[in-house]
C-alpha cells in the first residue's frame, strides 16, 4: 500500500527553490513516497537551457570570426561573455630564450598568459605545432588577444561567443531551438 510522508528539510526545500523559481511560495511541504515514480529530468529547461553543449559550441558560419595572426598582438574580443576559441598555432624555434607565442588576457594594466607553447632549445631550429579548443570568460573591461611575437609563430583559428555576461547561451546564427 502507497505511503505518503512529509519531509521537512530546510536544505531540500532552499535547492527546489534555488532550481524551480516558480515554485517559490507554493506552500506544499515535500513529500517522500515508498512507490517507485518515474523520473523526468527537467533540470536543463529548470536552468533556462535546453539546447546541449555540443549544439550550443557548434561552428556555424554566421556565428564564428576567423583569425590569422603573424608577428603581432590582436585582439580577438573585448566584449563580457564566455567564447570558445578553438583552431591551431605553429611556431619555429631558433634558440634558447625564443619568442613563444600565447593567448593572453588583459585588463589594459597588467597582462595574464592563459594558454602558450613551451619555447627555444639550446640550438638549431626545431618547428612546433599544437591545436587549442578552450572556453574563456571575459569579464567587462578584459580583453582577449593572441600574440605571435615573430615571424615564425603562426595562429589560425575562430572564435564564437557561445554565452553572455550572465551565462544565457548564444545559439549558433540561423539555429532556432524547437
Amino acid at each position: 500500500m502507497a505511503e505518503i510522508v512529509p519531509v521537512v528539510s530546510e536544505t531540500l526545500e532552499a535547492q527546489i527553490r534555488d532550481l524551480l523559481p516558480s515554485q517559490r511560495g507554493f506552500g506544499e511541504d515535500l513529500q517522500a513516497s515508498n512507490v517507485i515514480t518515474p523520473i523526468i529530468d527537467l533540470t536543463a529547461a529548470a536552468e533556462g537551457s535546453t539546447v546541449p553543449l555540443y549544439q550550443a559550441q557548434a561552428i556555424a558560419f554566421g556565428s564564428q570570426t576567423a583569425f590569422d595572426v603573424t608577428n603581432t598582438n590582436t585582439t580577438l574580443a573585448n566584449s563580457p561573455g564566455f567564447y570558445r576559441v578553438f583552431g591551431c598555432v605553429t611556431n619555429v624555434l631558433g634558440g634558447a630564450g625564443s619568442l613563444r607565442p600565447a593567448f593572453e588576457m588583459t585588463d589594459g594594466l597588467s597582462v595574464k598568459k592563459v594558454w602558450g607553447m613551451q619555447g627555444g632549445v639550446a640550438s638549431g631550429s626545431q618547428q612546433s605545432f599544437y591545436t587549442y579548443d578552450f572556453v574563456v570568460f571575459l569579464a567587462t573591461g578584459i580583453s582577449l588577444t593572441a600574440n605571435s611575437p615573430s615571424t615564425g609563430s603562426v595562429f589560425v583559428g575562430s572564435i564564437r561567443q557561445v554565452a553572455d555576461v550572465n551565462g544565457t547561451v548564444v545559439n549558433p546564427v540561423g539555429f532556432t531551438p524547437q
